[in-house]
């Protein structure tokens, strides 16, 4: 009975390490604070009606979800008395943060196709660890089918560089 009892009290050798109750409030903070930022955004764009919407109302629901999931984060971990320490794979998401920021940015400027397919590129080959020649294929053909979804397919007014 000793030996299970022993067994018991020593951490799993997976178990993430703990982080503690002021990781969690950090990690459920950032995206309160971004939410609530964005939110105060949106709301200075006409939001329309549910019927009609304006172009401010996605971002307000985007906005409204961050900022319950930020709640949600600081409740859970509350209760859990704590939440696990960022890792290095804290960073990966990170990068692939400023990358989304980066392609929102470069969008309105250069058009559709290039920041698509570059995003599309970095986020296979540098976070998803494909290889070259998978991720140039799905990079150009997920860019060619968003393409012809959206430009072609649904007349969606994007900016973009190809006329056909």
């Amino acid at each position: 009975m000793a030996e299970n009892e022993t067994e018991d009290a020593l951490p799993e050798p997976d178990a993430p390490a703990p982080g503690g109750r002021g990781l969690a409030a950090v990690a459920g903070a950032v995206p309160v604070v971004l939410g609530a930022a964005a939110a105060w955004l949106s709301l200075r764009l006409d939001i329309g009606t549910l019927t009609d919407p304006g172009p401010g109302l996605w971002p307000l629901i985007v906005s409204a979800l961050l900022v319950a999931t930020g709640i949600g984060i600081l409740v859970s971990a509350r209760r859990a008395g704590g939440t696990e320490a960022f890792t290095r794979g804290a960073i990966s998401v990170a990068a692939a943060a400023v990358a989304l920021f980066a392609y929102a940015s470069l969008f309105e400027v250069v058009g559709f196709e290039i920041p698509t397919l570059l995003l599309l590129a970095a986020w296979l080959r540098f976070l998803g660890r494909e290889s070259w020649l998978s991720t140039a294929l799905l990079s150009v053909g997920v860019t060619a089918a968003a393409y012809a979804l959206f430009i072609l397919g649904l007349g969606v007014p994007l900016p973009h560089l190809i006329v056909l």
